[in-house]
């Protein structure tokens, strides 16, 4: 028997949070840069990749068709493509990536390919993309809701052509087939009908990121995405510190009057700066970019928003801590589809910050939260790593917040327990 996980006490902050931080590759990029390398014409590097339980499974995933994954360097993978084939198990853990980007590999794979993760991984939408997949006419079997557990009886090749997808829910059921489309016999064109797609910063990482590849990608029209048939490069990609997974040290600056610098921040990044900025800016903080890093300053002062977080809703849960901290309520909306995230974060977000003290109001499609004595708590984590994020936030403002499973946060950054307290307890 696999014993609970005990309780993780949030260290509480004495000073102002001072610090200059590296982190890992962005998740999102190393995630994406796999898929291509994979289905490259010749070897690729990843250098400064994202090492943990979500990309070391994609890793795996890709393994499990044929191609050759070495990661024994932490700094540089290199992965040599090869002929896709089944049988294959592929683990798909929690992983949003693994279960929409691969898919659509698996069906180019000659042979049977079977997807399954995690208990609530199959909870998490994936019909859409499972429903463009047979209309561009591959075989797959999934769950009466047309999710995991999924079967792709690969024919070696996916024919192509147009298809049209719903993918209000994720932008990653049209980053899924996009990454494989230049493989598909006749390219493909997608179209999106439906509520608008969310996270629309993560699409055009995808699409940037298949032009580098190699890939004539023409996303001239609105909600279309044409993606020409051709061979995709090898190449060496250089993956950006990830983004979403600085927001709690952001947040740190923030909550106690500080600064935290992110090392290595590129001039020209394919991740929604601009839009964090924006929003730090808002809540209070002074965000500045130097040749240092991406720089937030806390002011001593966290202001209330009304924001619409649709194209940054990895966020939600360190903005939504925030504002359980500031001073004036708060309303975040346009993130709906994060109900089908690692857990129902909207509804997660209202239980434990309500827990704590502070007044929330849940929306179908985000949060109004105001502000008020915040007590300890043991927050709940959903074995979801941004929710733990959330606390840890919370547990620098206030004594006695307990973190029911830290090891959730292994799935995007193993490091984060030991990262977390040793920013708070040395400034």
């Amino acid at each position: 028997m696999t014993a609970e996980p005990r309780p993780w006490p949030a260290p509480p902050a004495t000073e102002p949070v001072t610090a200059t931080v590296r982190l890992p590759g962005s998740k999102s990029m190393t995630a994406r840069a796999l898929v291509l390398a994979a289905l490259a014409d010749g070897p690729s590097v990843i250098e400064a990749p994202l090492r943990a339980r979500d990309t070391t499974l994609m890793a795996a995933g890709l393994r499990a068709l044929g191609v050759g994954v070495d990661t024994t360097d932490d700094d540089r993978w290199v992965i040599e493509p090869g002929v896709l084939r089944g049988p294959a198990r592929i683990d798909v853990g929690l992983a949003g990536t693994i279960m929409r980007f691969l898919p659509p590999a698996a069906a180019l794979a000659d042979g049977v390919v079977e997807f399954d993760g995690d208990p609530h991984a199959r909870n998490r939408p994936l019909k859409p993309i499972v429903e463009a997949l047979r209309a561009l006419g591959v075989d797959i079997d999934a769950s009466a809701t047309g999710g995991l557990p999924l079967t792709v009886r690969g024919a070696g090749l996916i024919e192509g052509g147009e298809a049209v997808i719903d993918a209000s829910g994720s932008s990653q059921f049209v980053s899924g087939l996009l990454l494989s489309a230049a493989r598909f016999t006749k390219g493909l064109t997608l179209r999106h009908e439906g509520p608008p797609v969310p996270s629309a910063p993560h699409l055009r990482m995808t699409t940037h990121m298949l032009r580098a590849a190699g890939a004539g990608v023409d996303e001239s029209v609105p909600d279309v995405w044409r993606v020409e048939p051709g061979p995709l490069r090898g190449r060496t990609w250089t993956i950006e510190p990830d983004l979403s997974g600085a927001a709690p040290f952001f947040a740190a600056a923030m909550v106690t009057g500080g600064a935290v610098t992110l090392a290595g921040w590129p001039a020209d990044s394919w991740q929604p700066a601009e839009r964090l900025s924006e929003l730090l800016t808002a809540l209070g903080a002074e965000v500045t970019r130097t040749d240092e890093g991406l720089t937030v300053t806390g002011t001593g002062t966290l202001r209330g928003i009304t924001a619409d977080l649709s194209e940054v809703s990895e966020l939600t849960p360190v903005i939504a801590a925030l504002a359980a901290l500031a001073d004036g309520p708060s309303e975040l909306r346009g993130v709906a589809h994060i109900r089908g995230h690692e857990t129902d974060r909207i509804s997660a977000l209202a239980t434990e910050l309500g827990k704590a003290g502070a007044d929330v109001t849940e929306f179908p499609d985000g949060l109004r939260i105001v502000p008020g004595p915040l007590h300890g708590t043991t927050f709940e984590t959903y074995a979801d790593h941004r929710m733990a994020h959330a606390a840890a936030v919370i547990g620098l403002a206030v004594p006695g917040i307990d973190l029911a499973d830290v090891g959730c946060t292994s799935k995007t950054l193993p490091e984060f327990p030991e990262l977390w307290s040793e920013l708070v307890t040395r400034s």
